[in-house]
């Protein structure tokens, strides 16, 4: 009986133990608000000084006219006609090959030296800057392939450079359901295939259309590559005709307004049409996939 007592009184080293977790807890605590207080102060802090310094160059005229260097007036028409192209055709091919190669590697294939070869390849082309994918595009579409400069070649390049991202996304999104839904599915007769479609791949669905939304965010945000591939021409073109014409969307049109005709203000302002064009993408990717997966 005074064993047991003895057992069931707390030691010195005990209490201690506590206090110093208790103290590391709050230590975390404090941590953690810290850092989304400055993430979300930084966040607001970028949307008001983007809306203050770009919503005074926003008129009619910019949103639906084209640059004239005879008229002497700017418009971004034909950038972001281009931009939404771009989007249009990037996602359109990158998307099948990305998703597709992300279902076998996670459900089909039974080689893991080669899983492992693939992610790592993967994840090494995330790291590497968009200027090298530039250079190798400029090289293989426009000079190898012998397509001229324009929304096709830009696309292409891009295609590459977001492919590893939703490839590595949609695979750790499959990753993440439950092999009970698998069995489940296989023990009431469904075939591998209506199983990856019919169980997988609606739940997996969250993490596709996250890593969709980080791509379009990358294609939204991307100018250096686009640069080498995609040109930097100012005039408003049909869908068929931007394919092989040089098109500059809103990234590359700010650069140029920026930096070579010192247009700071219509670079403010594109600069929020850029926020707020990723910002209804986002929105309308979301709404999406919660359709989609009911």
């Amino acid at each position: 009986m005074a064993e047991m007592m003895t057992s069931s009184v707390s030691t010195p080293d005990d209490s201690g133990f506590a206090f110093r977790r208790k103290v590391k807890n709050h230590v975390m605590k404090a941590v953690l608000y810290g850092s989304a207080t400055v993430t979300v102060s930084l966040l607001l802090f970028l949307i008001g000084y983007l809306t203050y310094k770009g919503s005074q160059y926003i008129t009619i005229e910019l949103l639906t006219s084209q640059t004239s260097y005879i008229k002497g007036t700017i418009g971004i028409l034909p950038n972001l006609v281009n931009t939404l192209y771009l989007i249009f055709i990037t996602m359109v091919l990158a998307l099948p090959i990305s998703i597709g190669a992300a279902v076998y590697l996670t459900e089909y294939a039974t080689n893991r030296k080669l899983v492992k070869l693939v992610e790592f390849a993967a994840g090494t082309l995330v790291g590497i800057p968009s200027i090298v994918f530039g250079l190798v595009g400029m090289l293989l579409f426009t000079q190898l392939m012998g397509l001229q400069q324009g929304l096709l070649a830009g696309g292409l390049t891009l295609v590459i450079m977001i492919m590893p991202t939703i490839m590595r996304t949609t695979q750790e999104s499959l990753k993440s359901v439950p092999n009970a839904y698998r069995e489940g599915a296989l023990a009431l007769g469904a075939g591998k295939w209506r199983t990856i479609r019919t169980v997988v791949l609606p739940n997996a669905v969250n993490g596709i259309v996250t890593g969709s939304i980080l791509a379009v965010g990358r294609i939204v945000s991307e100018s250096a590559a686009l640069l080498f591939t995609a040109g930097f021409g100012l005039v408003l073109h049909g869908f068929i005709q931007s394919l092989e014409a040089s098109s500059a969307t809103l990234t590359v049109a700010l650069y140029v307004y920026a930096s070579e005709r010192g247009e700071t203000g219509v670079a403010f302002a594109i600069a929020l049409i850029l926020m707020i064009v990723t910002f209804i993408l986002n929105i309308a990717a979301t709404y999406g996939a919660s359709k989609l997966k009911k």
